[in-house]
């Protein structure tokens, strides 16, 4: 009896060990992205349908774009995914990546309280929404933290012929976090915020919230996706990551992106092959 169960130990022993070292051995690449992949739950439906294809684990890094480019500058990822096109081309000019592949779009939506203060509900226009919003001195949340969506908000107040750092006041609330925890901010001030829509749509405690103002051009999304350049950083997996790059611009990941829904709502929008 004592036999047969220190060999069942035994078996269960190695069967752990061989697991764990299967694990381990697992190819896997480093990914540094903006935060609105991940809390817009994009990338729990992506990456499982990657990993079934490829075998290769991707490790998620969701910083704003500024930091995911940083992380990239350093050489700790080997691939960045972010959505500010003029930061990514200037990146790229500075030897830092090899090649930016678009790879999708969404838009900004000005969210603001039921309420309305600033009466800016039903605008097309997101500069005439922001200089009311200013006038009105109205609560109004900024990321504030160098990611794709404050660039896109402080090109927007510069549309709008607002100096905000000079004007800005208690009205005007930095938070330095990422787009959900700047969401929940807005709900519990009843503040106006840009947002991205993938993670407005995947937003729970929305309160007070919803969208004011949508459909300017201005507010359109593009993300994109670049390797890290492996010459400047030996240690980037060029391999694994353009095999990544190359997935998700291939028919299979585009249609992966694309059918990803929330109530029927897509959130992103496949448009691989673009020069945007």
């Amino acid at each position: 009896m004592r036999s047969s169960i220190f060999r069942h130990v035994l078996v269960c022993g190695a069967l752990c060990l061989f697991a764990a070292d299967a694990v381990a051995q697992q190819p896997f690449i480093v990914v540094a992205s903006t935060t609105s992949t991940e809390q817009s739950g994009l990338f729990k439906h992506l990456l499982p349908e990657f990993e079934k294809d490829t075998g290769i684990q991707v490790r998620v890094v969701a910083v704003g774009t500024g930091q995911a480019l940083d992380i990239g500058r350093r050489g700790d990822a080997d691939v960045v995914f972010v959505h500010d096109r003029a930061a990514e081309l200037k990146w790229l000019d500075e030897g830092h990546g090899v090649k930016r592949y678009p790879v999708m779009y969404n838009d900004f939506v000005l969210i603001g309280p039921q309420a309305d203060p600033a009466h800016v509900d039903g605008g097309k226009d997101i500069t005439v929404a922001l200089k009311t919003i200013a006038a009105a001195k109205a609560p109004f949340v900024s990321r504030a933290d160098n990611s794709g969506t404050h660039a896109a908000e402080l090109r927007l107040w510069k549309d709008a012929g607002i100096d905000i750092q000079r004007v800005k006041g208690p009205w005007y609330r930095e938070t330095g976090s990422g787009m959900g925890p700047a969401l929940n901010t807005a709900s519990a001030l009843g503040a106006y915020i840009l947002a991205d829509r993938g993670t407005w749509l995947n937003f729970q405690n929305r309160g007070p919230l919803r969208v004011l103002v949508e459909g300017d051009k201005r507010l359109f999304n593009q993300y994109g996706v670049m390797l890290v350049n492996p010459d400047k950083h030996p240690n980037v997996k060029k391999k694994l990551g353009q095999k990544f790059i190359d997935w998700l611009v291939s028919k299979r990941g585009q249609d992966a992106i694309a059918g990803y829904k929330i109530g029927g709502e897509p959130l992103f929008f496949p448009n691989a092959g673009t020069d945007s």
